[in-house]
């Protein structure tokens, strides 16, 4: 037994993290007075993926509190309470890879057998333009592997995700392992501190689209050629979607599409998970969570997890695309398609964005400029050939028209 005074709290209560922002945190405690330390000393119980752990007998607090203590009571010291410890580091410095070695994946796309899953599903311009959008690499660590960069706003690489893929289905390759690792890892870099941002997060900078955010890239990448008016970003797994990772997203419109899973007993959905992390994270913005695959979904698409893609890609894109802006989809073709329900906010956003959107492509248009030409007019023509799209965010012509900009 030790007799250590200051430990980690013991009940279950937890705090955010101040390094990641997940509240995950367990504070240290003074056994003596039975108060908190100061905030940020504790440990983040995410282990691998924040590592954030102040440790108040390895940076000279507690000797500070003792010497404190005694100088009570010779009168000569400050009381407890105004004491600041000096400013510690939150943790290592996160690490990046340099853009050489990313340069040099983004060639033998005629091995990657993703890319060949792409050019069958959209044909070679489609995925050439999807190949520089998102950065997708060839990895020989694995024969015909995909390299998934993450890249931040900032134009900083965290991470290259390597994954094996088939190139007649699309998905990933787990028999006889699962093949998942890190560029970082496979160029023997121990040191390396990984801190993952979104998948797609450098597409932010500079676009002002509302925001989509599924768990996979592969999900991502193919939702950007069938629904165009997002911006497509990717957790990288269904536990990823964190304050950490979504800081970024700050003031953003966002929509959320988790994967169907698995009923297991005792644990939440991924809907679940990710409905009440929305609620968790809505300081940073607003989240609308598409409950559509979980409506829609068959059973035994439920048992295979299925997710996003695995519907779209049902559709000719080009179909799809083109009765998306000219009309609302029949149902059977429903489970792509967000739908938000008529009293949440987020639908309030999209009908701002829409009508900000179509008076600004009044005013750069040559029908302006003639005669006889008003705003009125042109807004007819413009809900016609964005119907699709509106339907698809539950505006109808009645809202849409008696909305009024501030």
């Amino acid at each position: 037994m030790n007799n250590y005074r200051f430990t980690l709290e013991r009940s279950s209560k937890k705090f955010n993290c101040p390094s990641c922002g997940e509240k995950r945190f367990v504070r240290y405690i003074d056994t003596k007075t039975k108060e908190y330390l100061s905030e940020q000393y504790g440990k983040c119980d995410r282990q691998d993926n924040c590592t954030y752990w102040l440790d108040p007998y390895k940076d000279g607090y507690s000797k500070m509190i003792l010497e404190q203590e005694r100088g009570n009571d010779k009168g000569t010291c400050q009381p407890k309470q105004n004491i600041k410890p000096k400013s510690i580091p939150l943790s290592k410095p996160i690490s990046f890879t340099d853009h050489e070695t990313m340069k040099k994946s983004l060639t033998a796309y005629e091995t990657n057998h993703f890319i060949k899953f792409l050019i069958d599903l959209f044909g070679e311009d489609v995925t050439s333009g999807l190949i520089s959008k998102y950065y997708i690499g060839t990895s020989k660590y694995w024969d015909c592997a995909t390299v998934f960069w993450q890249i931040d706003s900032i134009g900083k690489i965290r991470a290259g995700k390597i994954m094996q893929y088939s190139p007649i289905t699309g998905k990933r390759v787990k028999k006889p392992f699962d093949c998942i690792t890190w560029v970082h890892t496979t160029l023997k870099e121990p040191d390396y501190n990984l801190r993952q941002c979104l998948f797609g997060e450098h597409l932010l900078k500079g676009n002002s689209k509302p925001v989509a955010i599924v768990e996979s890239e592969k999900t991502a990448i193919i939702a950007s050629v069938y629904l165009p008016q997002f911006v497509w970003l990717a957790t990288g797994g269904k536990d990823n979607f964190n304050a950490e990772r979504c800081n970024v997203l700050r003031g953003r419109k966002v929509v959320l599409f988790p994967d169907l899973s698995k009923p297991k007993e005792n644990k939440p959905s991924t809907f679940d998970k990710w409905s009440d992390r929305a609620k968790e994270l809505s300081h940073i913005t607003t989240f609308a969570v598409s409950d559509l695959l979980e409506r829609k979904a068959p059973e035994e698409d439920r048992q295979q997890g299925f997710d996003l893609a695995d519907y779209l890609i049902k559709f000719d894109y080009r179909e799809f695309i083109q009765q998306s802006q000219t009309s609302p989809p029949p149902a059977e073709v429903a489970a792509p398609i967000i739908e938000l329900e008529p009293d949440i906010e987020p639908q309030i956003d999209m009908l701002q964005y829409h009508k900000e959107q179509a008076i600004k492509d009044f005013n750069k248009s040559y029908y302006k400029a003639q005669q006889g030409a008003t705003l009125d007019n042109y807004l007819i023509s413009w809900f016609d050939s964005m119907s699709g799209i509106l339907a698809s965010d539950n505006i109808n012509k009645n809202q849409f028209f008696n909305y009024q900009l501030n």
